[in-house]
């Protein structure tokens, strides 16, 4: 548990330091008025799209016959099979980011009643929608205001950059329950394959 909570007070630090400095770019033309419009809005919604860029595409990699598929060889008794994988995930998405734009997600038991690969998918990308919309109400006054905390992360620009970690360590999981299935993840795949 302490090695989590100081992972994730590195990534609050670092997405804090992020919207505090100028972006780093390579042309040389970067004006100080170019980087002092860089907001925690976008600067969280550029990580967002990026592990939405990801975790998409390797859920819709997976055959729909394999959603109930969960690791049997080795200790994997009562883990979730990698449907109810990415259902956590959209529920945690819709939670975190309602929590932290004090916006109410629609109710658990619409998530819940997902179980195809179609509902799932369609469900995840609605989830990173939200995920968006929540993110575009931060602003540098309000994003280290303290909200209901989330596991222990009690602000708002901290609770959307715990959304994002979560969602990298189930990305991880589901990797692993891809190859499992002899599927390389989407990731992993050389360009244009």
């Amino acid at each position: 548990m302490r090695i989590r909570n100081l992972a994730v007070l590195s990534a609050i630090l670092a997405v804090a330091g992020l919207w505090t400095m100028p972006p780093i770019q390579a042309q040389a033309d970067t004006t100080a008025a170019a980087a002092a419009t860089t907001t925690p809005a976008q600067v969280v919604d550029q990580l967002l799209s990026m592990v939405e860029g990801e975790l998409v595409p390797l859920v819709e990699a997976m055959p729909a016959d394999k959603f109930n598929f969960a690791p049997t060889k080795g200790d994997f008794k009562g883990v979730r099979t990698f449907g109810q994988q990415v259902q956590h995930v959209i529920v945690a998405n819709y939670s975190m980011f309602g929590a932290a734009a004090s916006i109410q997600p629609p109710d658990r038991q619409t998530f819940k009643n997902m179980k195809t690969k179609e509902q799932l998918v369609q469900g995840l990308k609605d989830s990173f929608a939200f995920g968006h919309r929540a993110i575009a109400t931060l602003t540098p006054q309000n994003a280290m205001e303290a909200v209901k905390p989330v596991d222990g992360i009690t602000t708002r620009g901290g609770i959307m950059a715990f959304a994002i970690i979560h969602m990298n360590d189930h990305f991880g999981q589901l990797v692993e329950y891809l190859r499992m299935n002899g599927i390389v993840p989407p990731s992993s795949r050389p360009m244009g394959k």
